[in-house]
């Protein structure tokens, strides 16, 4: 009963992603599954799962996902709903292979969030590259039929292990995707974003992933996750306002990675011994990077692996692919549409058929003439597919507008009717993340309506007058910011907002009777807390009252605002519960107390000799 409720659980995600399941019974009919224990270099042996083909007329290469989420399902007579990442691949030709990874699940040994990667300063022995390595030599020795190629693929966590897989890699790798791959939970990805904690997300996930594990289990001896009885979750953490009561009342059962959390609040050597792209030196097999530019998770993840590999292996084959998408949506959705916002096409079938499978059968087959462009990345905005010879782009123009006193953007740096803008923020108070009831962290959060919070006082917005002409926008943005504050500490969110004219007409898909006029678009939002404004290693506290620069980068993105839209800049410091509160004080935050977080005010200049502008790279 417990393998038929995994299996039915796997069928009807699929029918809901796809419109239509694979039938399984193809599967059976045509793979047979074995479960095999895979023993590493240090004797721990990996629980893995390998679909081979039953027609033995031909050698097929393998395609390998490790994951810390379960191979499920377990046992010989029950099969996965789809193999490889999409419907397609499953008849396409491949022995399919899953593996726990190690700790995890049906997995010997001991679990390591994104453990470190071997290093003479650390000594370690064994890591996710070694642990690959193993795997993929037992593969091509001991399963019938291989042609002694392997490739690799997997979106977030998985997506780390296959970063983790072009280190050292194994001669049989030819082809790896690192797709939406955790790269640095410091900086930008999942758990904490400009050094600021991700309290949401990092709560309730944790609250069951990093449960201990006394011995292997499968789905049905799985961790339950965090119940919330009141549904309101901006509640529910401003009712539990720090974060060492948290764990005190939550997180008894599973506190490892949420001390390790505390023990590390800036970026020392714990972080930097698990930021995998640096460790991306002479990378030898194919690389398909893939992102989504509205990834809730790991927006920052593809970009920065995709740079890395360029920056240090430049001779590899690497290429990036940047599509509309949410986390996975190029595999878990037909990508013609995302929240209020159209696309015009299926984004992510054309991915698909276009440029995963092809990347595989190519490296993997010697099949077809697969020659993509460096980067293919979508351009919300103008809703097109578009070829780069180089991330981000070599031609682009840096373009400039500065903020004014009265709400201006400007490309004139002298027209400021004042020298500041003076406005507070409380942190009992936070500014909310999303409209409504807080019931979910959505996905669409990334491109959702910012008009919620346009006319609170502790939200400060910056409009263009009506484009003229079409402006897409490349690449990172940066907001330099020149501020002071009576505090000696703040979060700086600064939001790239596209605002619809009055006279729009778009609707929503979500409802044909939603009107979008006037929409504010999020195009990109990021948040950085203040002491790290110079150093994520070395945080600086604020002199209150003194002038002092910040500067917060924001993830790249790929968005043309279209003529007769404007552009709008929102800058708040707090964005909440999404990211946790800052007290406004110069102070360790796990350690703060409820009477630390105090009121802040915030002065934002304007003036010749301190412009307060962003900047970004545009193209024709």
């Amino acid at each position: 009963m417990k393998r038929l409720i995994i299996t039915t659980f796997f069928s009807i995600f699929l029918l809901l992603t796809y419109g239509q399941a694979v039938d399984q019974t193809y599967i059976k009919n045509n793979y047979t599954k074995i479960e095999e224990y895979i023993t590493m270099r240090d004797g721990v042996r990996l629980f893995t799962s390998i679909y081979i083909p039953k027609d033995q007329s031909q050698k097929y290469p393998i395609m390998l996902n490790r994951t810390p989420y379960t191979v499920a399902p377990y046992g010989t007579e029950d099969v996965k709903p789809y193999l490889g990442n999409f419907p397609e691949m499953t008849k396409a030709g491949y022995i399919f292979v899953y593996q726990d990874v190690r700790g995890r699940w049906m997995s010997e040994g001991t679990y390591e969030n994104i453990r470190p990667t071997r290093s003479k300063e650390n000594g370690q022995k064994i890591d996710e590259s070694t642990d690959t390595y193993d795997t993929i030599d037992w593969l091509v020795k001991n399963v019938k039929n291989n042609n002694g190629k392997v490739g690799m693929y997997g979106i977030s966590y998985p997506g780390f292990y296959a970063t983790a897989a072009l280190i050292g890699s194994h001669p049989a790798l030819k082809a790896v995707s690192p797709q939406a791959p955790v790269t640095d939970w410091f900086i930008g990805d999942d758990f904490h974003h400009g050094g600021a904690l991700f309290l949401m997300d990092a709560f309730r996930f944790m609250y069951s992933f990093d449960a201990p594990r006394p011995k292997p289990i499968t789905n049905a001896d799985a961790p339950k996750g965090f119940q919330l009885d009141s549904k309101d979750y901006y509640r529910f953490f401003l009712a539990n306002p720090t974060l060492a009561g948290l764990k005190a009342k939550y997180l008894d059962h599973t506190v490892k990675f949420w001390d390790d959390l505390a023990k590390h609040s800036v970026r020392d050597t714990f972080w930097t011994s698990r930021t995998v792209t640096e460790h991306l030196g002479t990378v030898k097999p194919a690389v398909l990077v893939v992102g989504g530019l509205f990834d809730a998770e790991d927006t920052y993840g593809a970009f920065e692996t995709y740079k890395q590999i360029e920056k240090r292996s430049p001779k590899n084959n690497s290429v990036l692919v940047a599509g509309p998408w949410y986390h996975g949506g190029w595999v878990r959705a037909e990508g013609d549409s995302f929240g209020d916002i159209r696309f015009g096409e299926k984004t992510s079938l054309y991915y698909q058929k276009e440029i995963e499978l092809p990347f595989f059968e190519y490296h993997l087959k010697s099949k077809g003439n697969f020659k993509p462009a460096e980067a293919t990345v979508y351009l919300t905005g103008a809703n097109t597919w578009k070829k780069f010879q180089q991330w981000p782009p070599v031609d682009r123009k840096e373009k400039t507008f500065f903020l004014t006193s009265d709400g201006k953007l400007t490309t004139d740096a002298n027209v400021s009717s004042e020298d500041h803008l003076v406005y507070g923020s409380d942190p009992n108070k936070p500014v909310p993340f999303q409209e409504g009831i807080i019931t979910d962290r959505t996905r669409e959060y990334m491109l959702a309506d910012q008009r919620f919070v346009a006319n609170r006082p502790d939200v400060v917005l910056f409009e263009s007058d009506v484009l003229t002409e079409d402006l897409t926008v490349v690449g990172p943005v940066h907001a330099n910011l020149i501020v002071s504050m009576t505090g000696t500490d703040a979060d700086f969110v600064v939001k790239l907002i596209d605002v619809y004219p009055d006279s729009s007409n778009a609707t929503s898909p979500r409802d044909e009777k939603t009107v979008m006029s006037n929409y504010q678009m999020l195009v990109r939002g990021e948040v950085l807390r203040g002491k790290f404004r110079d150093s994520y290693s070395e945080p600086k506290a604020f002199v209150p009252n003194q002038k002092t620069p910040v500067n917060v980068q924001l993830p790249d993105v790929a968005h043309t605002f279209k003529k007769g839209h404007k552009l709008m800049i929102q800058i708040q410091h707090s964005w909440f519960p999404l990211v946790d509160r800052n007290p406004n004080q110069f102070i360790d935050i796990y350690k703060a107390e409820e009477k630390d977080f105090i009121k802040n005010e915030h002065r934002l200049y304007f003036s010749k000799e301190s412009p307060s502008r962003i900047s970004f790279g545009i193209i024709n």
